[in-house]
Parts: structure tokens; C-alpha cells; sequence
């Protein structure tokens, strides 16, 4: 399985011959482009034109983030898996409203059935669970809007308000160091929303990188509008796993006390992770995508890493018309 390399230290990006090396004032380092599936730089990086051109030529995305963990943007190799037969179904996807609605509602779906799931594994090991219990309820009421909805907006006020009472039940789960309240961004208000927002980003980004090894398009996305914005496909992957990956590591991390106040800094207005922080979490978060869980269709175990590619391929065929997309549901 190829790995994913984290760069938090200055330095520079270098080609040499057929291989790669990162050099720093103390030291060079060699990469292994064989085994490297997408880099993540967070310092002060410079790069050559060559090392853009070799990197694409080994199909591997870069992504750039700034000093305060904030995502800046990817460098996307030009795609070499270009299937316009694939992109004009996607499009076609996207300008029919009926067939956009559908696909959108899938997402949606999803991101419910996982958040639900989320709330019922931690139900089953707290000792409290009332307010887990009336919030399961009151999502399931708030279902019939998102079924009801007959426009891609209406939808989304739907699953805002279901994801609203889905953070609502954060206060509960978390480690009393930990206070959520209610879910902030750009900046983060506490150490909770600061966990969130980096781990969305980068689950977002991982997206991308899979979405790549595919024929699909990730600037046609669905349930978030196609734009300005450069990508938005990886964005509405992103929906379905962002509570099994993301908020179930917070947890983990938080309840047992790995993360603690030195691995955050204040900012004007809010709080972020800082170095030791981010280097922490996305330690962890590479164990966790390279954990595996039963797939029941496959009839084996498969990586969260994997669990997003096959995720892909399922909306491929939906567009292609060979099966309609059923959303990923975890089972624990």
C-alpha cells in the first residue's frame, strides 16, 4: 500500500535522476516515489519545475497548507485517466435537476446513516442516555424533509439542521477537558471545533487524492455546487466519511487524554493545533485509514483508504447507469 507524507518542517523539494529528496539546513532525505501516493506540505516548502514534472509523471498529488494548518489548494497533475464518456455523464448528471436531487439525497443519506451510527456506538458505553436517544429520534423525524426535499438547498438546510443535532450530542461524548458547545469555524472557537476543522480538511483532501485513481471529475460535484470552487466531488464524498474517520479519532484522542492544551495555540478570535498537534493527529489519522473493517458486499476486510476508492467506483457506475449508488453504511 503506498503512503502518504507529511511535511511540517522548512526546506526544499528536489528531483534528482529518478527519485525525489526533501533537504532541510541539517539533513537530506530521500523519498520513496514508488510507494508515495500523495504528499501534504504544512512548512515553508520551495519546489522546482522539475519536481512538479516528475511528480506528475508518478501521478502524485501535492497538497498545501498553511502555517496554521488551513488547506490552500492541491497541485493536480493533469489526468490520466480521462474517460469523456465518464465526465459527460457526470455532467449530465449534474445539469438534470431530478438526477442531481437523487444523487445528492445518496450523500445525505449517508452522512445520516453515519452520524446515527456514531450516536448509537457511544450510547451503548455511556452510562447517560437520554439526550442521545431523543436526539436519534429527532433525527429520524427530521429524515422526512430530506426526503421531501425538492431542491439541492432545501436538502442541504436539512442536513445542517440534522448535523446541528448530530454536534449536539458532542458534549456529551467528549472528555469533560473538552468543551464543544457548537461548531465554529474559520477560526475554530475552542479546542473541539479547532480537532474538527483540520481533520475535515484533510479527510477532504484525501478524497481528492483517491477521486484521482478514478475516471471521475472531481470539479462536478452534486450535493455541493459546481463553481468558482475548484473541486467539490471530494467534498460530498467527504460527507459520508467524516464521522467515522474524523469525529470518532477525535474522540478517541480526546477521551484518552492524547490531546491535551500544549498541542493547541490561540489566535486572534480563536484556537488552532499547533505543530505538535497536527503532527499528533494526522499520526494518528494515517493508523486509522489503515485499519480495516469487514465489507460485507466483498466478503473481506478492507482499509478506510480503500472503503473511500470503492466508494467512488460505486458512483461511477450509478453514472454510468450499471447500478444505482447505495451509500457506504458502518457497521460496528
Amino acid at each position: 500500500m503506498k503512503k502518504t507524507l507529511y511535511i511540517f518542517q522548512n526546506g526544499e523539494l528536489r528531483r534528482k535522476d529518478n527519485s525525489l529528496y526533501f533537504e532541510t539546513e541539517e539533513r537530506k532525505r530521500y523519498i520513496p516515489v514508488e510507494n508515495t501516493n500523495d504528499i501534504y506540505i504544512f512548512g515553508e516548502v520551495d519546489v522546482s519545475k522539475k519536481f512538479l514534472e516528475f511528480v506528475a509523471q508518478k501521478e502524485i498529488i501535492v497538497h498545501y497548507f498553511n502555517h496554521h494548518g488551513y488547506y490552500v489548494g492541491s497541485f493536480y497533475p493533469r489526468e490520466h485517466l480521462n474517460a469523456g464518456h465518464v465526465i459527460l455523464k457526470q455532467a449530465e448528471h449534474y445539469i438534470d435537476n431530478a438526477k442531481r436531487l437523487d444523487l445528492a439525497r445518496l450523500f445525505v443519506k449517508g452522512a445520516i446513516q453515519q452520524m446515527t451510527r456514531v450516536i448509537k456506538y457511544y450510547r451503548s458505553r455511556l452510562p447517560e442516555t437520554d439526550v442521545l436517544d431523543r436526539v436519534l429520534v429527532a433525527i429520524e423525524q427530521e429524515e422526512e424533509r430530506v426526503k421531501q426535499a425538492q431542491t439541492v438547498e432545501q436538502l442541504m438546510a436539512a442536513e445542517g439542521h440534522i448535523r446541528e443535532m448530530y454536534y449536539s450530542t458532542f458534549d456529551i461524548i467528549r472528555h469533560p477537558d473538552f468543551v464543544f458547545e457548537k461548531r465554529t469555524k474559520r477560526p475554530p472557537h475552542n479546542r473541539l471545533n479547532a480537532l474538527i476543522s483540520f481533520g475535515n480538511s484533510i479527510v477532504y483532501t484525501m478524497c481528492l487524492s483517491e477521486i484521482y485513481k478514478t475516471y471521475l471529475d472531481p470539479r462536478i460535484g452534486f450535493l455541493h455546487s459546481t463553481n468558482f470552487r475548484r473541486f467539490s466531488l471530494n467534498l460530498d464524498v467527504a460527507e459520508i466519511f467524516k464521522p467515522i474517520i474524523v469525529d470518532r479519532l477525535i474522540f478517541t484522542l480526546v477521551n484518552k487524554k492524547m490531546l491535551s492544551a500544549k498541542h493547541f495555540e490561540k489566535l486572534t478570535g480563536g484556537i488552532l493545533l499547533n505543530e505538535e498537534g497536527r503532527k499528533l493527529f494526522v499520526s494518528e489519522l494515517e493508523k486509522k485509514m489503515q485499519t480495516t473493517v469487514q465489507h460485507r458486499h466483498l466478503g473481506k476486510s478492507v482499509s478506510y483508504r480503500r472503503l473511500i476508492r470503492l466508494e467512488l467506483y460505486k458512483i461511477q457506475k450509478h453514472l454510468l447507469g450499471e447500478k444505482t449508488y447505495e451509500p457506504y453504511a458502518a457497521k460496528w
